[in-house]
């Protein structure tokens, strides 16, 4: 039982939703960003990149590190303190003097999100009672998707507009509102058991999750490897103005948001082909961008199909991993979150390193190499695991996609 009305419970699954959103919000922004801080600040887009690697890896150490600092303290107060940590962090961004204050302010970011990630969404079954719990957890985690596809064209939309560092008072802005919501809204959620290490540890040896963290890996790897340089591939590649870029941006959200929709279908019926499907879609969608770079309506197209299959991939892990996940505990989503950051953070650097040595085209390419590996990889354990499992985890997934897949619409939705 919950120790709050269903009204005010809801509220304060509201609360922590919007604190999801805009903390995984603001991870991304920068993403939109690159080329307008880096001609602000005086440095090069590949080492501008590295304010999301550096996000991602202390969200990854920040994610089991705060579940088990934490694990004896009211959840109420841990997820307050993250979010203070977010406004701090947007704050310190904003006012940046240089590049290497903008990476402070990302550290801490970075601990936010890590924490505030891992815990949120295992606190909806402490707000909301019964059959609600799983529209409540689902309703709270729904952030990352939402964020992922609205960040570029706000962002793209805010340096067109204005300073890159507007983008930033947005993020602390929205942070601050979800802070008050949290202080009014959510009652006091005592801390049940404790987690240890050893718990987190303990998720490995379930084979199912080993292979959705395996499949999360190289599906966000190879994302963000070229994800990370979208705005820089249409402004020097393509060659079309600030206001086609921002169009293009949303462009690729609003087919994020229709991925994320139409995934709650095929999500019901098979994960893992909807899985290795969008894997390979996204790898022949990357591959082709900088050969139709010369079209701006192939482009266009070429983003719709990106955009499309990406908002459904980070769903179909999430619920891989639900499927997975023993109860729900704070281990699993403490894991899984860790492997996203991780993965981002890669990404971004392989990125990096590409783009910095080779070019923006064949970072690319290299992105659509890694998703082709990552769909046969995940093909071939997948089908393994559903041989050796008998129900498996594609029925068990299956059986949990639909109601999460149309709540993750309809917040999208409305978050735009």
């Amino acid at each position: 039982m919950t120790s709050s009305t269903p009204r005010s419970g809801w509220s304060g699954v509201l609360s922590v939703a919007l604190g999801s959103f805009v903390l995984v919000l603001s991870e991304f922004l920068p993403i939109g960003l690159l080329p307008s801080i880096a001609d602000g600040l005086h440095v090069g887009i590949g080492t501008a990149g590295l304010m999301v690697v550096f996000t991602a890896l202390i969200g990854a150490v920040a994610s089991p590190v705060v579940t088990v600092a934490t694990s004896r303290v009211d959840r109420r107060i841990v997820l307050v303190a993250l979010s203070i940590l977010l406004i701090v962090a947007d704050a310190i961004a904003a006012l940046a003097p240089n590049f290497a204050v903008l990476l402070v302010g990302r550290l801490v970011l970075g601990v936010g999100i890590g924490g505030f990630w891992a815990i949120g969404a295992g606190i909806a079954g402490r707000l909301v009672d019964g059959p609600a719990v799983i529209r409540a957890s689902s309703l709270i985690t729904a952030g990352v998707s939402v964020a992922t596809v609205v960040s570029l064209p706000l962002a793209s939309f805010v340096s067109a507009l204005s300073s890159w560092r507007l983008a930033f008072v947005i993020g602390g802005g929205l942070g601050i509102v979800a802070l008050v919501l949290q202080l009014i809204f959510l009652p006091s959620i005592p801390a049940i058991h404790r987690v240890r290490f050893a718990t987190l540890a303990g998720l490995l040896r379930i084979p199912r999750a080993r292979v959705g963290l395996i499949a999360t890996a190289f599906v966000f790897t190879a994302q963000f490897a070229a994800y990370t340089y979208i705005s820089p591939y249409l402004k020097q590649i393509v060659r079309v103005s600030p206001d086609t870029v921002t169009l293009a941006l949303l462009v690729f959200g609003i087919a994020g948001i229709a991925g994320n929709f139409v995934a709650g279908v095929t999500l019901s019926r098979n994960v893992l082909g909807t899985l290795g499907v969008a894997k390979f879609v996204l790898a022949a969608a990357v591959l082709s961008l900088p050969l139709l770079a010369w079209s701006v309506p192939g482009v266009f197209a070429l983003l719709v199909i990106w955009g499309f299959v990406w908002g459904a991939l980070p769903l179909g892990t999430q619920t891989w991993m639900a499927a997975s996940s023993p109860n729900g505990a704070e281990s699993g989503l403490t894991l899984f979150v860790s492997t996203i950051q991780l993965s981002i953070s890669l990404g971004s650097v392989v990125g990096g390193a590409v783009v910095s040595s080779l070019g923006i085209a064949p970072d690319f390419w290299v992105s659509a190499g890694i998703a082709v590996v990552g769909a046969v990889v995940l093909i071939a354990l997948g089908a393994r695991r559903v041989r050796a499992g008998g129900s498996g985890v594609v029925e068990a997934a299956s059986a949990a996609a639909p109601e999460p897949a149309v709540v993750t619409a309809s917040v999208a939705t409305q978050s735009c």
